[in-house]
Parts: C-alpha cells; structure tokens; sequence
C-alpha cells in the first residue's frame, strides 16, 4: 500500500467510525462494553462521533503533516484522559478502555500518516551524472 492509501485508509476508517457514533452510539457502545449504554454515554459518543467526522473531513480538505499531527495529538489527549478516568473511576472503566485503545490506534495512525506525508514532500536526491560510483 501507498503512503496516499494509507493516509485514505485512515481518513475513512474514521470518517465510518465517526458516522457510526453519530447514528447508531447505543449500539457501538454495547458491542465495546458488552453492557447498556447510559443516555449520558451515548451524548458522549455521539459527540465524539462528530469529533472523528469532522477531523477526517479535514484530513481529507487538507491532507498535510501538520494537519494528521494535530489529529494525532488530539487523539492522543483523549487516549490519555480516557486512561486517567479508567484510573479515577472504576465504574468508567468498562467503557473509557476500549476507547483509549481506539484512541491510541487513531494517535498511532496519524502520527504514520503525518510522517509519510513530511516523507513524501522532502524532494528527492539528484543522480549524479558524472558517473562517479553509488554507494
């Protein structure tokens, strides 16, 4: 796979995971916790649907390295609170875990992403043409 397929892949695994959240939080939160959600959770995970929508929405417009690194640090933030509060709150932490495994693999991911595209825009060495040997 490209480093431009790679950073797609990412843009729409969010953009579903995203879109998911936003339409159907109930569902998504009981396949993760294998427990009813509260109406308070599924607020929350609707509202981070929106986050993840809008965040591939913009990764997509304006696919640069500053642009997936802030994206990663933001998911990076949210894996770390969620750690915290799994931490703090035994009763939230059924639910905060598996997000900050999300989390962390969307960090990770963006953070790939940001890397492949400050690969991609450094140009390139010239050949020499004075036949000299390449190492």
């Amino acid at each position: 796979m490209t480093a431009a397929a790679d950073r797609r892949a990412l843009q729409v695994t969010r953009a579903c995971y995203g879109v998911a959240l936003l339409l159907k939080p109930g569902p998504m939160i009981r396949l993760a916790t294998g427990q009813p959600p509260s109406r308070r959770a599924c607020r929350v995970a609707w509202l981070l649907g929106a986050r993840h929508l809008a965040q591939a929405t913009l990764s997509a417009l304006a696919p640069r390295p500053a642009v997936f690194a802030a994206g990663a640090a933001a998911d990076a933030l949210h894996a770390a609170s969620m750690l915290m509060l799994a931490v703090v709150d035994r009763a939230a932490r059924r639910t905060a875990l598996p997000d900050a495994m999300a989390e962390a693999a969307f960090a990770a991911a963006g953070l790939a992403a940001a890397a492949y595209s400050e690969t991609a825009a450094q140009p390139r060495p010239r050949a020499r043409g004075d036949g000299a040997a390449r190492r």
